[in-house]
């Protein structure tokens, strides 16, 4: 399997090792501020094998972002998600508060996007983000991503799509 490569960050599959580490940042009301609600433990256990399916089906999911020191940085990576009713490529980043703002985020997405269009060979990329989330739109357009339309299916009533044609 093949990962996604940046300068600094480090992309590898979430095992069940990494529950402390997901259940801290998934339960981190500042990192789910945008989600129906934090996760429990056993939500941050379902996230992993959520993504080891992930894995298995797709050969991708979310995996773990680490430093080149072996610092956890978060998850991001690609999953498939219904988009008014129709299945899309997404994107998606999650890093715990203390490491936000030095640019994983950004850093990790425009490794995703481009594996996704490189090795994957996919045409088209979404970010799905709550229209009040700024942070999470901001690294979507520095990936280039742009605001395409809403979609009215998810767990919020809205929620906003950023895309691009890879």
């Amino acid at each position: 399997m093949s990962f996604p490569r940046s300068d600094r960050l480090i992309f590898r599959n979430m095992t069940d090792d990494d529950l402390e580490d997901m259940a801290v940042m998934l339960a981190d009301p500042a990192v789910m501020e945008f989600y129906p609600r934090p996760k429990s433990r056993e939500g941050a256990q379902a996230w992993i094998d959520w993504n080891k399916s992930n894995y298995v089906e797709d050969g991708y999911g979310l995996w773990i972002i680490e430093t080149k020191a072996g610092e956890f940085a978060g998850d991001c990576g690609l999953t498939w998600q219904v988009v008014n009713g129709r299945p899309e490529l997404e994107v998606g980043y999650h890093v715990p508060a203390e490491m936000q703002g030095r640019g994983y985020a950004t850093e990790a997405a425009a490794a995703c996007r481009d594996f996704a269009r490189d090795i994957l060979g996919a045409g088209h990329l979404v970010a799905i983000i709550h229209p009040d989330n700024r942070a999470s739109r901001r690294v979507a357009e520095k990936i280039g991503l742009e605001f395409e339309g809403d979609d009215h299916g998810g767990t919020i009533d809205v929620r906003s799509v950023h895309g691009s044609r890879l």
